[in-house]
């Protein structure tokens, strides 16, 4: 077996093993025999009970051999274990890695590096929102005008990506005013990403990075928790403009795989709509300032 396929079979592993852990009999149904239990939460044969499989089946599965399990065994793990929906599709991308594993091998999706004019024109129309192009090795690659002001601690650096910003640079824990739930959904989402593109070396240098840097990440990264980066609420203290309360859509662009588009709107006649309008002000006049110094 070579190194990624044990590295494959750990995944799962481990992801399994976590989300038995957190559930207790009570809250999956089950009576509680005793007064103490050698492991935290179920079993491996009361999920197998619950899943309809049998014992040595589900340990085979735990121990990660998920090459041939249906999609009626993975539905029934789920629903055993109480995965929701972000959970849920991150078993079924371990196991359709496991099985390109086991036939010939994961391939590396194409890495986006540079926009394509038809969004950068896109970005560009959208002007009374933030809007910011994140890549799949959580680079920025690009945004609109009120975009970068938005996100001008982060532009500042060479190569902008939130994962470095929000583990690795200090102003990220002002800039986020709920940086611990950002770190959160940001690790999770990463490692919803790693489970679709288990080739991805942008994805694994990155880990490998910010696991050796931060002891933060390692410690969420060890809860092999997983969530969809679609939709919420980001609370952002902007050092030009102060705090602010945006809402965020996310759209997969879906000719360019692991791309996507963020647009950020505030509630109209809100404060935030105000200091958006301020921000709008602050970075029409610095980009003119910015283009005189060019002259």
């Amino acid at each position: 077996m070579d190194e990624r396929a044990r590295d494959a079979r750990a995944e799962v592993q481990d992801f399994l093993t976590s989300r038995r852990a957190r559930l207790s009999p009570e809250q999956a149904g089950l009576p509680a025999y005793g007064r103490f239990r050698r492991v935290p939460g179920l079993r491996r044969e009361e999920v197998a009970l619950l899943a309809g499989v049998s014992v040595d089946y589900y340990i085979r599965i735990e121990r990660g051999d998920l090459s041939r399990a249906s999609d009626a065994v993975l539905g029934g793990i789920a629903m055993a274990l109480q995965l929701d929906e972000a959970e849920t599709a991150h078993l079924f991308d371990l196991a359709r890695g496991a099985d390109r594993t086991s036939r010939a091998g994961s391939v590396a999706r194409p890495r986006t590096v540079a926009l394509r004019p038809g969004v950068l024109r896109m970005l560009d129309a959208i002007v009374d929102a933030p809007a910011i192009v994140r890549g799949g090795g959580f680079d920025y690659l690009g945004a609109n005008r009120l975009g970068r002001a938005l996100y001008a601690p982060l532009f500042a650096h060479a190569v902008p990506n939130s994962l470095r910003f929000a583990f690795l640079d200090p102003a990220a824990r002002t800039f986020y005013r709920e940086w611990d739930q950002v770190a959160q959904d940001l690790v999770a989402t990463v490692r919803a990403e790693i489970g679709r593109h288990p080739a991805d070396p942008m994805l694994a240098a990155i880990v490998t990075e910010l696991s050796e840097c931060s002891e933060e990440f390692r410690t969420l990264w060890a809860a092999h928790n997983v969530r969809f980066h679609r939709t919420g609420i980001k609370r952002l203290h902007h050092p030009v403009v102060g705090d602010l309360d945006l809402t965020y859509e996310g759209l997969d662009l879906s000719a360019d795989p692991g791309v996507m588009m963020a647009v950020y709107t505030a509630e109209p006649g809100s404060g935030t709509a105000d200091a958006l309008r301020m921000l709008a002000s602050w970075a029409a006049t610095d980009e003119e300032e910015r283009l005189r110094a060019e002259r």
